[in-house]
């Protein structure tokens, strides 16, 4: 499947493109299967990076306050409590660069094993890696590891400037080649075309092994970043593209993820039908706002799930 491809899935009649999708999922996936996942910052601000949506950054003045890293014990602390509210996936978030080698590297290793060792998938995003460090998380048992490419390749200089594309998907590369499993989306409503959604997915599509996840974040606008004021994203457009990651990506997790707390509960159920089949849970993501469990479970009761 090409970019082509996927432009003439994203044009078909909304009916007919929902329809596919959920043949899709039908055959490859258990619908009633939707994970919950649990999303922790444990290094938060303070980040050298200046992507224009993100309220760490250092390049911007935002109500976020540095926090140093976490210590392993509060993190299992963490864990734990997410697994008691339905959590099968622990993930957690620093705000850097990139990973230096030394004692706060071999905590975040620590931490993996500590969220394994309490019988969870374990993911992780730490910026770019390198192959030492990701064959380290790879013996610590990592399950996945979060690198989204953000946007196309063509709209991504006008969201970051501090790292470029072939960075990130030399990171993902080396995430790969050490034999752990990659979930890789993007965030829509960052003043990109339509045809750059379809073309962040045509790159996901010429990876050498598809992403195990792809998230979906629609833009949260947080004060102080270049990309307050930009309008919300159509939901409709929303629901299309997740339509096409479905029919793109059979066998991935779709996940639902930032942005939530602006979407109406129908507006999430389309979402599902649409084949979204994840989402992240708790009252943040990293520092942006969630629907917090509670809500979640209503949402699933609602439709017929396991709440």
């Amino acid at each position: 499947m090409n970019l082509d491809d996927l432009k003439r899935l994203y044009a078909l009649p909304l009916p007919e493109l929902l329809y596919q999708a959920q043949t899709v999922h039908r055959e490859h996936l258990d619908q009633a299967d939707i994970q919950r996942c649990a999303l922790l910052s444990i290094k938060t601000g303070g980040c050298a990076e200046d992507c224009g949506y993100c309220s760490q950054s250092a390049h911007f003045k935002t109500s976020v306050k540095p926090s140093p890293l976490m210590e392993v014990q509060e993190v299992r602390e963490k864990a734990t409590r997410a697994k008691e509210l339905g959590a099968t996936r622990f993930c957690m978030g620093t705000a850097w660069r990139e990973p230096k080698d030394g004692p706060g590297f071999d905590n975040i290793l620590e931490m993996v094993k500590t969220v394994r060792g309490l019988g969870m998938e374990a993911c992780v995003t730490l910026g770019m890696l390198s192959e030492s460090q990701a064959e380290r998380l790879k013996e610590a048992g990592l399950t996945a590891y979060n690198h989204n490419l953000d946007t196309s390749r063509r709209h991504y200089p006008n969201v970051v400037t501090t790292r470029s594309y072939d960075d990130r998907i030399k990171t993902l590369q080396h995430v790969q080649k050490a034999g752990i499993q990659v979930c890789c989306g993007g965030i829509i409503g960052m003043g990109e075309s339509e045809e750059d959604r379809l073309m962040m997915l045509a790159e996901l599509l010429a990876l050498e092994t598809p992403p195990e996840s792809v998230p979906i974040n629609t833009l949260v606008p947080i004060e102080g970043t270049p990309m307050a004021d930009l309008p919300p994203v159509d939901s409709i457009q929303l629901v299309r593209l997740i339509a096409v990651a479905r029919i793109a990506f059979p066998k991935s997790r779709v996940r639902l993820s930032a942005g939530r707390d602006r979407m109406s509960k129908e507006l999430q159920v389309l979402c599902f039908l649409a084949g979204a089949n994840s989402i992240f849970f708790g009252d943040k993501l990293l520092t942006a706002p969630n629907p917090e469990a509670t809500e979640d479970a209503e949402l699933f009761r609602a439709m017929g799930l396991p709440a």
